[in-house]
Order: C-alpha cells, then structure tokens, then sequence
C-alpha cells in the first residue's frame, strides 16, 4: 500500500509537494493510516483532531490518544472542541451535519491562521459506495451519484483508492494503533445500517463489488462531464446574466424536449426542492414565483428570473441632507449643481433645485403611492400602475427606489423623472443628480 500511495500521490496530487497538509484525524484507523504514511514521506504536516463531546469520556479520550501520539512524533498539533449537540439545535440541524458545517468551518480558519494549504481526510473507496447508496435510497440526481469527489477546493481526499480492507492489513502489517468509535456500531444512523447489513449482501454476490463499483462510478463521472458541457452549451444560449438576476428564455428553453433536466441542473445549486413547482412555472401565469431560503425564482412573461432574496428592509428611509454631493447607501447617487442640460437619460435627470425641500428621502415605492411622470403635464398616476404600463417584472418593482422631497416623488430611480420638478426658462439653479 505504500508504494502504490506514493505513486498515487506523484500521478494526481503532484501539487501537494512542497505545500503544508493539515491531516484531518478522528483517531480512527483510517486517519491514523493516512498519517502515517505522510510522516514516512518528505512533507510538513500537522493534524487537526475535532472533539465533537458526543461520546462522554470516549471522546476526550480519542483526544488524549490524538495529544499523546502527536507529541510522540513531533508532529504539530491542532485541537478544537464543539458542544455539537447544541449547535445542532440552535441551526435545527441533524447531529451528523452540525459535526460536518464545525468540522469544515474550522479547517478552512486553520489553513488562513495557521498559513497552511491543504486540508486532507482519509474517506476512502468504501466511505464512497455508502454515500453513493445513501443518495440512492434518498433519491438523487447524477450529482449524487458521481460520489465523493477526490478535491474540493483546498480539501484534499487521497485515499479514494483504496479499500477499507486494505487500509486495515496495512495497519495490522505495520503495527498502527487506532481508536474505535463506539458509534460505527449504532444501528440507528444510515450509514451503519449500509455498512453492516446491506454492503456485505453486494459483496457476497459479487467479491469484486467494490471494484466493480469504481468502474461503474467512473462512467458516471463522465457522463457527469458530458452532462455539463451540454448545461453550459444550453445555457449560454437561453441565458442572460443581468446583475444580479439571470433571465431564462423559455421560447428557447421550451424547444427542447428535455428542457426539465436543464432546469433542475441550472437550479439545483441554488437550494430549490420543490422541483414540480418550479416546472409548473414554465406554463404559469406570469407573476408566479417559487422561493428557496436564499433565492427566488420568478414567471416573468416569456422568462424566468432567477435572483437573491432582497435583504435589505423595506421600511428604511435614507436622507440626504442640502451639502450632500453623493450617497452611496442605498444606491450610488451624485449630487452636482450645474449651469446648463446635457446628457439626460435614465440615470441622469436635471431638476429646480429651488423647488425641493431637504433632506430628500429616498425608500422603496408603497401602494398608493403617485407621481406626475415627466411629460404628462397636469396628470398624477399610480406609480403602481405606471409599473404596469411599463411591463416592469415583480423583481424590478421590489428593486425601484423613489427619490421624495416633502413626501413628493422626485424621481423614480433609474426609471422615470417626475415633471413637476422639471427644469424650466425660469429656473435658476439646477441640480444634477445621477444614478451611478
């Protein structure tokens, strides 16, 4: 095992060489493999050993055990302790995704404090065939099924080659002392029950299972690219990118018989579920919208629009006092007095400086609100119905900001001016203000 780990190492991680490795070690056999067989070859390593106190005195002892070999290899050593079972109920998170969020959130503080490279865990061949069938019992695409990928940004996985089997001759060969955690053994998580009761079926019908597995999983993650590289060809063709939203055209989208699986694709990173809610959205009525926690998928006419929830609150009022020459909170506005016109448009409007009184407000559009739009002389109108003339989308509308002096509207942001604050022959001090 150990020559073969080396020249795995040399063939598809030949950038670790030279790099600092932070070992991720629980005590288990399979990490204090792995770090053995770094200490025996030319790298600077430390471990990092997570005391998740879910087992008593087991797990303070799986730290003790950690502390002792460390110090007896000279290796440094980075300790850390999590109360998991609280933070798993304050986030409303199973126990075995606490401990993962904590775990993960910690190496990558290590590696910017400490100044190392990589992070390394031991999952090996037979930690992925449980998660492929965890994810096949679940339901799951072909993400799910392409299993524990070998790096994942700066986490580094070597040892998906090798088999649990194999891991442990090596350590019966070469004397390796280990912790076993009590837990492996509980019948009442997933994964043990795959481990125990369902794998030894596969191998009994098959002994090759495992490797038969790999193979299997292997064609899968080429098919994985070849997925994505269709994705991406669909993608830019029915996909603009507008800030921060994402127009789909579903005239484009719709031509495709398979245009579902693009969708869930495309979406899929984004934390959407209800998958059937959003392929109604394709034939919906306009307006129809579908939310993930952090995400909104919107029916716009002919697109769909993807964008971030808005987290800003909708209440807030921001002034902006006489002397004032920009803002840039909420939006980026100029504040310029000037002599004559130029240049007007959208994000550039001119007004009668003598007719507004400050501080200028600026907040988000309310029902019921009206405006006099710029041309329209003598006529107010529902900004709310101007929004509608104008086939602005319900994401636009959310994102308008208004420009009010004494609780008139100056401006619709970027959208429309408002004529009553025009500039005139009898004007004699303008005010250029722009939208950045």
């Amino acid at each position: 095992m150990h020559q073969k780990f080396e020249n795995h190492i040399a063939q598809n991680f030949d950038f670790i060489i030279g790099k600092r490795l932070v070992l991720a070690t629980s005590g288990g056999i399979d990490s204090m493999v792995m770090v053995d067989l770094f200490h025996k070859l030319p790298f600077e390593i430390a471990i990092a050993h997570c005391n998740f106190q879910l087992r008593g005195l087991e797990s303070f002892g799986d730290q003790k055990f950690i502390q002792d070999y460390a110090e007896t290899n000279q290796i440094p050593l980075f300790l850390t302790q999590f109360d998991t079972e609280a933070f798993a109920s304050d986030y409303k998170l199973s126990i075995q995704v606490a401990a993962r969020e904590l775990r993960y959130n910690w190496f990558y503080e290590l590696l910017e404090t400490e100044n190392y490279d990589y992070i390394l865990t031991a999952h090996h061949a037979d930690d992925n065939l449980e998660t492929f069938l965890i994810h096949l019992v679940r339901g799951t695409g072909i993400d799910g099924l392409t299993g524990i990928p070998s790096q994942n940004g700066k986490v580094i996985r070597p040892f998906l080659i090798f088999s649990r089997a194999e891991i442990e001759q090596y350590a019966k060969e070469n004397n390796i002392e280990w912790r076993e955690d009590s837990s492996n053994a509980s019948a009442k998580y997933l994964r043990n029950k795959i481990r125990h009761n369902l794998v030894p079926i596969f191998k009994e019908l098959n002994p090759d299972f495992l490797s038969s597995f790999l193979k299997t999983q292997n064609h899968l993650q080429e098919s994985k690219k070849m997925v994505d590289d269709a994705s991406f060809l669909v993608y830019q063709q029915v996909a603009k990118e507008k800030g921060t939203e994402i127009h789909f055209d579903l005239k484009q989208l719709t031509k495709l018989p398979n245009f579902k699986s693009y969708l869930y694709d495309w979406f899929n990173g984004f934390g959407f579920s209800a998958w059937d809610d959003i392929y109604d959205l394709v034939d919906g009525q306009s307006g129809k919208q579908v939310f993930s926690n952090e995400f909104r998928l919107l029916k716009n006419r002919d697109f769909l629009i993807l964008s971030p929830l808005n987290s800003e609150d909708e209440n807030e009022e921001y002034f902006i006092n006489k002397n004032q020459k920009e803002v840039n909170i909420p939006l980026n506005l100029s504040f310029t007095r000037v002599k004559t016109i130029s240049n007007v448009s959208n994000t550039i409007i001119f007004v009668d400086e003598d007719k507004l009184w400050y501080p200028l407000v600026l907040r988000r559009w309310k029902d019921g609100d009206t405006f006099q739009p710029l041309g329209m002389e003598g006529k107010s109108k529902k900004v709310s119905k101007f929004f509608k003339d104008e086939k602005l989308s319900l994401i636009e509308k959310e994102k308008a900001w208004l420009l009010c002096s004494d609780n008139e509207i100056v401006w619709i942001v970027g959208i429309r001016q408002d004529e009553r604050f025009k500039i005139k022959n009898t004007t004699k001090n303008i005010l250029k203000i722009q939208l950045k």
